[in-house]
Protein backbone atom coordinates (compact mmCIF):
# COMPACT_ATOMS: atom_id res chain seq x y z
CA UNK A 1 0.00 0.00 0.00
CA UNK A 2 0.94 3.70 -1.21
CA UNK A 3 1.23 5.53 2.17
CA UNK A 4 2.95 8.49 0.89
CA UNK A 5 -0.55 9.95 -0.95
CA UNK A 6 -2.33 9.05 2.24
CA UNK A 7 0.60 11.48 4.74
CA UNK A 8 -0.39 14.23 2.29
CA UNK A 9 -3.81 14.16 2.45
CA UNK A 10 -3.95 13.90 5.75
CA UNK A 11 -1.78 16.70 6.28
CA UNK A 12 -4.34 18.57 3.42
CA UNK A 13 -7.34 18.22 5.52
CA UNK A 14 -5.17 19.55 8.65
CA UNK A 15 -5.36 16.01 10.51
CA UNK A 16 -2.07 16.49 11.32
CA UNK A 17 -2.61 13.97 14.92
CA UNK A 18 -4.15 11.52 12.52
CA UNK A 19 -0.74 11.78 10.81
CA UNK A 20 1.59 11.51 12.96
CA UNK A 21 -0.23 8.62 15.07
CA UNK A 22 -0.14 6.61 11.83
CA UNK A 23 3.66 7.41 11.40
CA UNK A 24 4.16 6.09 14.67
CA UNK A 25 2.15 3.06 14.03
CA UNK A 26 4.02 2.20 11.24
CA UNK A 27 7.51 2.49 13.46
CA UNK A 28 5.63 0.51 15.68
CA UNK A 29 5.91 -3.60 14.79
CA UNK A 30 3.15 -4.86 17.78
CA UNK A 31 0.40 -2.38 15.74
CA UNK A 32 0.46 -4.39 13.02
CA UNK A 33 -1.70 -7.30 15.23
CA UNK A 34 -4.08 -5.00 15.82
CA UNK A 35 -7.84 -5.12 13.64
CA UNK A 36 -8.57 -2.59 11.44
CA UNK A 37 -10.97 -0.92 13.89
CA UNK A 38 -8.33 -1.17 16.86
CA UNK A 39 -6.38 1.28 14.71
CA UNK A 40 -8.37 3.19 13.68
CA UNK A 41 -9.21 4.27 16.92
CA UNK A 42 -5.84 4.89 17.58
CA UNK A 43 -5.60 7.20 15.44
CA UNK A 44 -9.21 9.28 16.08
CA UNK A 45 -8.12 9.08 19.63
CA UNK A 46 -4.89 10.99 18.81
CA UNK A 47 -6.42 13.51 16.73
CA UNK A 48 -9.24 14.22 19.58
CA UNK A 49 -5.75 14.41 21.95
CA UNK A 50 -3.93 16.72 19.54
CA UNK A 51 -7.22 18.85 19.54
CA UNK A 52 -8.20 19.15 22.63
CA UNK A 53 -4.43 20.34 23.69
CA UNK A 54 -4.26 22.80 20.88
CA UNK A 55 -8.15 24.54 22.19
CA UNK A 56 -6.59 24.34 25.55
CA UNK A 57 -3.34 26.43 24.74
CA UNK A 58 -5.39 28.83 22.61
CA UNK A 59 -7.71 29.64 26.22
CA UNK A 60 -4.41 29.60 28.21
CA UNK A 61 -3.02 32.22 25.39
CA UNK A 62 -6.66 34.63 25.61
CA UNK A 63 -6.44 33.90 29.21
CA UNK A 64 -3.08 36.49 29.61
CA UNK A 65 -2.30 35.09 32.79
CA UNK A 66 -0.24 37.26 34.97
CA UNK A 67 1.38 33.95 36.61
CA UNK A 68 2.43 31.02 35.09
CA UNK A 69 0.73 28.79 38.02
CA UNK A 70 -0.46 25.52 38.25
CA UNK A 71 -2.65 24.15 40.81
CA UNK A 72 -0.01 21.63 41.48
CA UNK A 73 2.29 24.09 42.48
CA UNK A 74 0.46 25.69 45.48
CA UNK A 75 1.95 25.51 48.54
CA UNK A 76 -0.32 24.50 51.70
CA UNK A 77 2.52 24.10 53.96
CA UNK A 78 2.98 28.34 54.43
CA UNK A 79 0.66 29.37 57.22
CA UNK A 80 -1.65 31.89 55.34
CA UNK A 81 -5.07 30.48 56.55
CA UNK A 82 -5.56 28.58 53.20
CA UNK A 83 -7.94 25.73 53.90
CA UNK A 84 -6.88 23.02 51.69
CA UNK A 85 -9.81 21.09 51.01
CA UNK A 86 -12.00 23.97 50.36
CA UNK A 87 -8.93 24.75 47.61
CA UNK A 88 -8.79 21.73 46.73
CA UNK A 89 -12.49 21.91 46.20
CA UNK A 90 -12.54 24.90 44.00
CA UNK A 91 -10.33 23.40 41.85
CA UNK A 92 -13.31 20.96 40.34
CA UNK A 93 -14.66 24.29 38.60
CA UNK A 94 -17.79 23.31 40.16
CA UNK A 95 -18.72 26.50 41.59
CA UNK A 96 -18.07 27.92 37.89
CA UNK A 97 -20.33 25.44 36.64
CA UNK A 98 -22.97 26.86 38.88
CA UNK A 99 -22.39 30.70 37.63
CA UNK A 100 -20.63 31.52 41.50
CA UNK A 101 -18.43 34.42 42.27
CA UNK A 102 -14.72 33.94 44.38
CA UNK A 103 -13.48 36.68 46.88
CA UNK A 104 -9.57 36.19 47.47
CA UNK A 105 -8.62 38.81 50.17
CA UNK A 106 -5.85 38.76 52.28
CA UNK A 107 -2.60 41.41 52.81
CA UNK A 108 0.00 42.00 49.95
CA UNK A 109 2.52 39.40 49.41
CA UNK A 110 0.47 36.24 51.00
CA UNK A 111 -0.09 34.55 46.89
CA UNK A 112 -3.53 35.88 46.20
CA UNK A 113 -2.73 36.79 42.52
CA UNK A 114 -0.98 33.04 42.21
CA UNK A 115 -4.10 31.48 43.48
CA UNK A 116 -6.31 33.19 41.18
CA UNK A 117 -3.75 32.22 38.53
CA UNK A 118 -4.03 28.89 39.29
CA UNK A 119 -7.31 28.54 39.32
CA UNK A 120 -8.33 30.39 35.79
CA UNK A 121 -5.68 27.87 34.59
CA UNK A 122 -7.58 24.89 35.91
CA UNK A 123 -10.76 26.49 34.55
CA UNK A 124 -8.60 26.66 31.13
CA UNK A 125 -7.92 22.84 31.56
CA UNK A 126 -11.51 22.14 32.20
CA UNK A 127 -12.85 23.62 28.99
CA UNK A 128 -13.80 27.18 30.40
CA UNK A 129 -12.55 30.27 28.54
CA UNK A 130 -11.21 32.95 31.18
CA UNK A 131 -9.16 36.36 30.91
CA UNK A 132 -6.91 38.37 33.56
CA UNK A 133 -6.70 41.63 34.35
CA UNK A 134 -5.64 44.15 37.11
CA UNK A 135 -9.12 45.98 37.98
CA UNK A 136 -7.64 49.28 37.52
CA UNK A 137 -5.96 48.42 34.29
CA UNK A 138 -9.39 47.07 32.58
CA UNK A 139 -11.10 50.50 34.01
CA UNK A 140 -8.26 52.75 31.92
CA UNK A 141 -8.71 50.07 29.20
CA UNK A 142 -13.00 50.70 29.14
CA UNK A 143 -12.34 54.52 29.67
CA UNK A 144 -10.34 54.21 26.09
CA UNK A 145 -12.99 51.90 24.72
CA UNK A 146 -15.24 54.83 24.78
CA UNK A 147 -13.37 57.19 23.31
CA UNK A 148 -12.03 55.44 20.50
CA UNK A 149 -16.29 54.35 20.17
CA UNK A 150 -15.34 50.14 20.90
CA UNK A 151 -16.96 50.60 24.41
CA UNK A 152 -20.13 47.77 23.65
CA UNK A 153 -18.12 45.55 21.79
CA UNK A 154 -15.46 45.67 24.52
CA UNK A 155 -17.83 44.86 27.48
CA UNK A 156 -19.42 42.47 25.27
CA UNK A 157 -16.81 40.43 25.11
CA UNK A 158 -15.96 40.17 28.65
CA UNK A 159 -19.55 39.32 28.95
CA UNK A 160 -18.89 36.05 27.70
CA UNK A 161 -15.42 35.04 29.50
CA UNK A 162 -16.76 31.88 31.44
CA UNK A 163 -14.03 33.32 34.24
CA UNK A 164 -13.38 37.04 34.19
CA UNK A 165 -10.31 37.75 37.02
CA UNK A 166 -9.91 41.20 38.58
CA UNK A 167 -7.17 41.50 40.90
CA UNK A 168 -6.23 44.43 43.18
CA UNK A 169 -9.37 45.24 43.67
CA UNK A 170 -9.47 48.58 45.44
CA UNK A 171 -6.46 49.59 45.74
CA UNK A 172 -7.23 53.31 44.69
CA UNK A 173 -10.57 55.48 44.83
CA UNK A 174 -12.92 55.40 41.79
CA UNK A 175 -14.36 57.87 39.73
CA UNK A 176 -18.39 58.23 39.10
CA UNK A 177 -17.22 57.23 35.63
CA UNK A 178 -15.39 54.42 36.67
CA UNK A 179 -17.74 52.79 39.02
CA UNK A 180 -20.19 52.94 36.11
CA UNK A 181 -18.10 50.87 34.33
CA UNK A 182 -17.41 48.21 36.85
CA UNK A 183 -21.43 47.59 37.59
CA UNK A 184 -21.65 47.35 33.54
CA UNK A 185 -19.11 44.43 34.17
CA UNK A 186 -20.69 42.68 36.61
CA UNK A 187 -24.31 43.47 35.35
CA UNK A 188 -23.88 41.58 32.06
CA UNK A 189 -21.86 39.06 33.74
CA UNK A 190 -24.53 38.57 36.61
CA UNK A 191 -25.91 35.11 36.81
CA UNK A 192 -24.45 33.94 33.70
CA UNK A 193 -20.60 33.93 34.28
CA UNK A 194 -18.00 33.72 36.99
CA UNK A 195 -16.08 36.34 38.48
CA UNK A 196 -12.80 35.69 40.88
CA UNK A 197 -11.65 38.84 42.77
CA UNK A 198 -8.28 39.44 44.87
CA UNK A 199 -7.96 42.10 46.80
CA UNK A 200 -6.00 43.61 50.09
CA UNK A 201 -9.25 44.85 51.27
CA UNK A 202 -11.62 42.75 53.58
CA UNK A 203 -14.97 42.09 51.99
CA UNK A 204 -16.80 44.29 54.41
CA UNK A 205 -14.63 47.64 53.36
CA UNK A 206 -15.62 46.90 49.53
CA UNK A 207 -18.74 48.83 50.18
CA UNK A 208 -16.99 52.02 51.86
CA UNK A 209 -14.33 51.22 49.08
CA UNK A 210 -16.57 51.86 46.57
CA UNK A 211 -17.46 55.74 47.98
CA UNK A 212 -20.90 55.49 46.44
CA UNK A 213 -24.12 54.22 48.09
CA UNK A 214 -26.63 53.48 45.39
CA UNK A 215 -23.50 51.77 43.17
CA UNK A 216 -22.10 50.13 46.12
CA UNK A 217 -25.05 48.27 46.50
CA UNK A 218 -25.62 47.34 42.95
CA UNK A 219 -21.95 46.38 42.43
CA UNK A 220 -22.03 44.45 45.73
CA UNK A 221 -25.41 42.97 45.12
CA UNK A 222 -24.22 41.31 41.90
CA UNK A 223 -20.77 39.85 43.49
CA UNK A 224 -20.91 39.44 47.32
CA UNK A 225 -24.08 37.34 47.39
CA UNK A 226 -23.55 34.31 46.09
CA UNK A 227 -19.81 34.21 45.96
CA UNK A 228 -17.46 31.68 47.73
CA UNK A 229 -14.52 33.46 49.67
CA UNK A 230 -10.86 32.54 50.95
CA UNK A 231 -9.64 34.76 53.33
CA UNK A 232 -5.63 34.66 53.93
CA UNK A 233 -3.55 36.21 56.66
CA UNK A 234 0.40 35.82 57.39
CA UNK A 235 3.61 37.37 56.16
CA UNK A 236 4.56 37.93 52.75
CA UNK A 237 5.46 34.93 50.98
CA UNK A 238 8.05 36.95 49.28
CA UNK A 239 10.35 37.53 52.82
CA UNK A 240 11.02 33.94 52.31
CA UNK A 241 12.90 34.59 48.92
CA UNK A 242 14.77 37.42 49.22
CA UNK A 243 18.36 36.62 48.59
CA UNK A 244 20.83 36.25 51.11
CA UNK A 245 23.42 39.85 51.85
CA UNK A 246 26.48 39.56 50.17
CA UNK A 247 29.42 38.65 52.37
CA UNK A 248 31.63 41.53 53.40
CA UNK A 249 33.68 42.69 50.89
CA UNK A 250 31.98 40.98 47.92
CA UNK A 251 29.87 44.27 46.78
Amino acid sequence: MLTHPTFAKLEALRLRGMLRALHDQQQTPECAGLSFEERLGLLIDREATERENQRMTARLKRARLRQEAAPEDVDFRHPRGLDRTKFLSLLSCDWIKSRDHLLITGPTGVGKTFLACALAQKACREGYTAYYTRTSRLLGELALARVEGTYVRRLTALSRVDLLVLDDWGLAPLTDEQRRDLWEVLDDRYDRRSNLVTSQLPVDHWYQALGDPTLADAILDRLVHNAHKLALQGESLRKQRQPQSAAPGTE
